[in-house]
């Protein structure tokens, strides 16, 4: 990708990212219920930690400089680590397709924290796009019933799952808001350090009376999975797209995560979501289209 620009590789980077995401749900949906949320995202982050680590130390991308001011690190792992911990609770009960057009929501309240934080503006097609997007997660989450929408019936894990996204929107201008020029894969292993942290603090007892020789195979395949590709990667590449890109955009790659975790489902062997669902998920993916239209504002560099 050499001849690519910085803005295009923070494109395919999303892309990606929102491919590896996906995988989340499904395979979350599965574990949730099998090892305390708490727990597995702590070993999730460590292991993460240790392959980001390893690919910081192998490519001599760590400075004494890049860890001043620690306290930024805590700010983004406490963020991430919220979203993870809901999630999880959240896919004890939830739905993995209805989930993760709950996670489509982000780029919404991303495009608020933008402006509020790095006063990224958002343009009328790209206001059009959120409200598109919008309208095609509501109808996946109400599971295209008017008459659940009316009566606000949405179930108890989406409705965690929810704040756990609201910290996912906040963390995405806060990247950009944060990095004093650390390499995404530094920028990332901080993060990870720090959420473990966190989450070892907060979810100790969890950790101590988990069973870890006898957990079932699922869990093991999910966490790796989680650590590799959900974590460690998608990290990676989520830090590089918000260096590049408005938060509103970035978070726009969100809007293909529903019809990633229908691929998912269909090769899991589960049944494909009702050609109604699909209605809200095509106007996910029209939202996607209209918010990649490069006529946004410029962002205000970061400070």
């Amino acid at each position: 990708m050499g001849g690519l620009t910085p803005a295009l590789r923070g494109h395919i980077a999303m892309l990606l990212f929102s491919a590896l995401v996906a995988g989340s749900f499904s395979l979350g949906v599965m574990v949730a219920n099998e090892i305390a949320p708490a727990a597995l995202n702590a070993a999730r982050f460590a292991l993460a930690a240790v392959l980001i680590g390893a690919v910081a130390l192998g490519t001599r991308k760590f400075r004494a400089s890049h860890f001043r001011a620690p306290w930024r690190f805590l700010v983004l792992g406490g963020l991430f680590a919220a979203y993870f911990v809901l999630m999880f609770y959240g896919l004890k009960t939830a739905d993995p397709v209805s989930a993760s057009a709950v996670f489509t929501l982000t780029p919404v309240m991303s495009g608020v924290f933008g402006w509020i934080l790095l006063r990224q503006v958002t343009t009328p097609r790209m206001a059009l796009a959120l409200a598109i997007g919008a309208t095609g997660a509501l109808w996946v989450i109400f599971r295209a019933d008017w008459s659940a929408f009316t009566a606000f019936e949405i179930g108890q894990g989406e409705m965690i799952y929810f704040i756990g996204c609201v910290s996912h929107a906040v963390y995405t201008p806060m990247v950009r808001k944060l990095n004093r020029g650390e390499p995404a894969v530094v920028f990332t292993f901080g993060m990870l350090i720090a959420g473990g942290v966190i989450l070892t603090v907060f979810g100790w007892n969890d950790i101590r009376s988990t069973d870890w020789m006898n957990l079932p195979g699922i869990v093991w395949i999910g966490l790796f999975y989680l650590a590799i590709f959900a974590s460690a990667t998608t990290f990676v590449l989520l830090q590089y797209a918000t260096l590049h890109l408005p938060s509103a955009k970035v978070m726009a790659y969100t809007y293909l995560t529903p019809s990633w975790v229908i691929v998912w489902e269909i090769a899991l062997g589960r049944p494909v979501p009702s050609g109604l669902l699909l209605v809200g998920i095509a106007l996910t993916v029209i939202a996607l289209v209209l918010l990649l239209e490069d006529d946004a504002k410029p962002a205000r560099a970061p400070t």
